[in-house]
């Protein structure tokens, strides 16, 4: 197992090379100048030119790469061209509001969706699977910004229970877990669904009931055990996508994240601190993966990497 992570380590530096190639040359070609940006509206042709100079964007354009990737190598990613802050200080200063934003929406979504996709498994074409169905589509089709814009009006406009937006305490994690986890419960659910009904009709799970095991064991020790890899996969990509899809939930509710760092960084054409931002998603998506194709192997001992 040890030999096959570090293998899979190694394996992500030339992904992560792929990352940054991409992301350079694709920031490079959006529209704008980002010294003109910078300079602002009232700056003179000499401002935005100092400007150019200093963030090195009147060199050619391999001389730009290169001189990053030698940066990125030594593990520097550089200075933000709006603050001069270190780009490593201004991720880090952010990463932990969207670590936790995310890991508690995807707790939820566990939480709602596993029980919720076995349930409807359990009870297929019931009145209550089709309860199930229709909430995990409408938790799939309804846009994220949508969502987050009605629990703000419904719970602080009009109800004034929970705030509509910023930091400071548990309650103003609220509105947003629900919002970020919205899509991912039902995700789950029918992830849960579709592999339960999958394991319950298999011939296993129908000699564990003619043993006269109880229901309530074929499902948790037969059925559950056997069809939880396709749910950790599901589990896995998804807490990947929260890390790093959470920019519009952080826009909406104010929240202090790398995803709203990326957006300011965006409009700014802060150049060094979106790739680094970038890439540390890439970083983090990868991680995940690798975590979850470790616990494969706990959950299934017939999984071997050696």
């Amino acid at each position: 197992m040890s030999q096959y992570v570090v293998k899979r380590l190694i394996s992500t530096i030339p992904v992560l090379i792929g990352i940054s190639i991409m992301l350079f040359f694709m920031l490079r070609a959006l529209p704008g100048d980002p010294a003109q940006v910078l300079a602002g509206q009232m700056a003179t042709q000499e401002d935005i030119q100092l400007i150019r100079t200093q963030l090195g964007l009147d060199r050619p354009i391999y001389i730009q790469y290169a001189t990053f990737f030698w940066r990125l190598i030594r593990f520097d990613l550089g200075r933000s061209a709006r603050t001069q802050n270190p780009v490593i200080l201004e991720i880090w200063a952010r990463l932990p509001n969207t670590i936790i934003l995310a890991v508690i929406a995807i707790t939820l979504a566990c939480l709602f969706g596993i029980p919720a996709g076995i349930i409807s498994a359990v009870r297929p074409y019931s009145v209550l699977d089709y309860f199930v169905t229709a909430a995990t589509l409408f938790g799939i089709s309804m846009p994220v910004f949508w969502l987050g814009l009605m629990l703000v009006v419904v719970f602080s406009v009009l109800l004034h229970w929970l705030p509509a937006g910023g930091t400071g305490s548990w309650k103003h994690l609220i509105l947003p877990s629900i919002t970020l986890s919205a899509f991912v419960v039902a995700f789950i659910a029918r992830m849960t669904r579709s592999s339960m009904l999958e394991v319950l009709s298999q011939d296993y799970t129908t000699t564990a009931r003619s043993k006269g095991l109880k229901e309530k064991v074929v499902i948790i020790k037969h059925a559950l055990k056997n069809a939880l890899i396709p749910i950790i996969t599901v589990v896995g990509l998804q807490f990947g996508m929260l890390l790093g899809g959470a920019v519009l939930t952080e826009t909406v509710f104010a929240w202090p994240g790398l995803g709203r760092l990326i957006v300011d960084s965006i409009l700014a054409r802060d150049y060094p601190v979106i790739q680094g931002a970038i890439l540390i998603f890439g970083l983090l998506y990868i991680l995940v993966n690798l975590i979850v194709d470790v616990i494969y192997a706990f959950v299934d001992p017939r999984i071997r990497y050696d």
